[in-house]
């Protein structure tokens, strides 16, 4: 499976994305390590610093030939010429904060996934009029999952996946999958300034390895 097909599979598969940044490229290559071997298929590193075109273009390369079967995307990407950069520096998915009509098209030029953030019923109609295949609920801490129930009747069919406050507990990542969500992301909540800083990726491996499980936990008790 490849494609726009495969990095769907994967974030639904996993059912959590992480997503990080970072100014030093060593850092975030081992951060992408760590989460893999932990058991992630995709990656959305942040285009958030000024850095973060370079050190991702450096770590397509060599996460390409280290680790194959990951897809890494970027997130953070507002306009048309962020989307073209990362595009061709390889990008495997494009996220964004806002829905960019001018992004979509890059992405749908390019054949990739793209997910947009967005927060009202008129952001999501436009997104889906755009192709989105997954929406991005942002920042899902505001609009909590009540939000969602509320409006997935409109949008039956629809995929979504919250990003921004989303915690390493439980219960909260079932209110959020009970709403309806089929994916939750997860940055700062998994990847600590404290891990980022003083590299404790045993520490990383650990929280990563419980998030996975709570959400497979979630998702195996909804299916029963």
């Amino acid at each position: 499976m490849s494609g726009n097909k495969g990095v769907s599979f994967s974030i639904l598969s996993n059912g959590m994305l992480p997503l990080y940044y970072c100014n030093s490229l060593t850092v975030s290559l081992d951060i992408a390590r760590v989460l893999h071997r932990a058991g992630v298929g995709a990656i959305e590193y942040t285009n958030r610093g000024p850095a973060a075109l370079e050190n991702f273009t450096a770590m397509k390369k060599t996460l390409a030939e280290e680790l194959p079967g990951l897809h890494l995307g970027i997130g953070t990407v507002k306009s048309q010429e962020e989307a073209e950069a990362y595009v061709l520096a390889g990008a495997d998915f494009i996220v964004s904060p806002i829905v960019n009509p001018a992004v979509a098209a890059v992405a749908k030029a390019a054949g990739l996934l793209w997910i947009p953030g967005c927060m009202t019923p008129t952001e999501i109609y436009l997104a889906q009029e755009l192709g989105a295949q997954i929406i991005k609920l942002f920042p899902a801490n505001i609009l909590k999952p009540e939000f969602l129930r509320s409006i997935l009747g409109l949008f039956r069919g629809q995929k979504f996946i919250p990003t921004g406050g989303v915690e390493i507990d439980e219960r909260n990542i079932r209110e959020w999958y009970e709403a309806g969500v089929v994916a939750v992301g997860m940055g700062s909540k998994l990847i600590t300034e404290e891990i980022i800083v003083h590299g404790y990726y045993d520490l990383l491996h650990e929280r990563t390895l419980l998030a996975l499980s709570m959400v497979r936990k979630v998702k195996q008790e909804m299916n029963r």
